[in-house]
């Protein structure tokens, strides 16, 4: 039995927040700055996309790690955040973000008629996303009352660990019967998300416009004049740099492109490990 390079792509891994719902990434974000609130912690919305796309309960613990906010939580409470304060605000965090969530719950305009294109070429649509089960049960919902059924669905803490690690990527090519993690491609709007990819071993593709990164909604985006969205684009390619994303686009509505092209590399022998 000899190995053969897979010649065209079988699956598309998508994100949730930014990437196929909730423009601009807002949902996650704006429950991070409440949940500290609660506790007389000012986070800005700033600093809490910092560290998006990681497990919720991680993402906390490295809020709490920056020394300016240690410092705030240390006047608050005389103490800098141990592991039991970031459970504290991590299980405030939760009610708050599935009270909230149906608040950011929108497809990302024209994702619906993208995705169905996919479909229609053959690929196989898995998810996951830096929300634990309990809320992303609540986000499948709402996205399905939208049009959006993902084949395959898998939550932070449906696995040992989450991003920047492999493994959720990696239960979607095991439950969608992929043979080959190198005809799969990772879509994503966070650096955690694009090396969750890398790390599979899969095509990866970040979004520049849509999601953490920019910060918009859908239509501070469309109003953005063409200069700024220039000088947004060169600023968030930068921030995506480290994590070498194989494609760089604004929202998922490039993807057909991406597709046909990962396709054409595929046919040409070309592997994602090897660029």
């Amino acid at each position: 039995m000899n190995y053969n390079n897979p010649v065209q792509l079988q699956a598309a891994i998508l994100d949730w927040a930014g990437t196929v719902v909730d423009f601009g990434s807002f949902a996650p974000t704006q429950i991070f700055v409440e949940a500290f609130g609660e506790f007389d912690v000012q986070v800005s919305i700033e600093e809490a996309r910092g560290q998006m796309g990681m497990g919720k309960w991680d993402h906390i613990r490295t809020l709490c790690d920056q020394p300016q906010i240690a410092e705030r939580y240390r006047k608050a409470f005389g103490r800098t955040p141990t592991d039991e304060d970031v459970t504290a605000i991590y299980e405030r965090f939760m009610p708050l973000q599935i009270e909230k969530i149906a608040s950011h719950s929108a497809l990302i305009p024209g994702a619906l008629d993208t995705l169905t294109g996919l479909r229609q070429q053959g690929l196989k649509i898995g998810s996951c996303s830096g929300y634990p089960a309990v809320v992303m049960k609540k986000v499948v919902e709402l996205a399905a009352t939208n049009g959006y059924v993902a084949d395959h669905v898998v939550a932070t803490d449906e696995v040992p660990n989450g991003r920047p690690w492999p493994a959720q990527a990696l239960a979607n090519v095991i439950a969608l019967g992929i043979d080959d993690v190198a005809a799969c491609v990772k879509v994503d709007d966070t650096v955690p998300g694009i090396l969750e990819g890398r790390r599979a071993g899969m095509w990866t593709v970040a979004l520049v416009c849509s999601g953490n990164a920019l910060g918009l909604t859908y239509e501070q985006y469309q109003a953005l004049a063409p200069d700024q969205l220039v000088a947004e684009r060169k600023r968030i390619h930068a921030l995506f740099e480290g994590s070498r994303p194989h494609y760089r686009v604004d929202t998922i509505n490039d993807l057909p492109q991406v597709i046909a092209d990962i396709n054409r590399r595929l046919a040409r022998g070309e592997m994602p490990q090897a660029v």
